[in-house]
């Protein structure tokens, strides 16, 4: 790939690719940083994109499996904030009933078929619009809600068992 395909692809891209790494990650630095890695990772890769997707599909695609490995990063090497001020036995049940919660529903997340749980994802963790998940999986609106809608169900219903138990 020559260097004015290469500025050209960046400048097209690095802004949508940037807006969707913010609403993944909550944080414009990371984005950014992010945003870089992806575009690097492309350039690597550029001979193994296939063409059977847009471009800007198969660079979120690479920007997701990017934010996925920063999360798995930053659960292996996970830093306790200490505090000078000692919480109360409720407050240390309630913070630990909630982590055990979302611990929960993540598992029964990962349980879930690879394209719904992809969905959940970028809906919940990437706060992303069903217009916009669509565009990402190359799917319809419509598509995306109703698994989302499934997903939603079948969590509830694993919830609801975890509770039970």
């Amino acid at each position: 790939m020559k260097k004015a395909e290469m500025e050209e692809l960046y400048q097209k891209n690095a802004a949508m690719v940037y807006r969707y790494l913010c609403r993944l990650t909550q944080d414009a630095g990371l984005a950014e940083e992010l945003t870089q890695e992806t575009f690097f990772q492309a350039i690597k890769g550029i001979d193994k994109f296939r063409g059977d997707c847009k471009v800007s599909v198969w660079l979120c695609q690479i920007a997701k499996n990017l934010w996925y490995k920063e999360l798995q990063k930053r659960t292996k090497h996970k830093t306790v904030e200490l505090d000078d001020a000692i919480p109360s036995k409720q407050s240390v049940e309630s913070d630990c009933l909630n982590h055990l919660e979302r611990i929960e529903i993540f598992r029964l997340m990962h349980n879930l078929e690879e394209v719904t749980r992809e969905v959940m994802y970028l809906r919940l963790a990437g706060d992303l619009q069903f217009s916009e998940i669509a565009s990402i999986l190359g799917k319809t609106e419509n598509w995306a809600r109703v698994t989302y809608y499934r997903g939603k169900q079948k969590l509830m219903k694993g919830m609801k068992e975890w509770t039970q138990n």
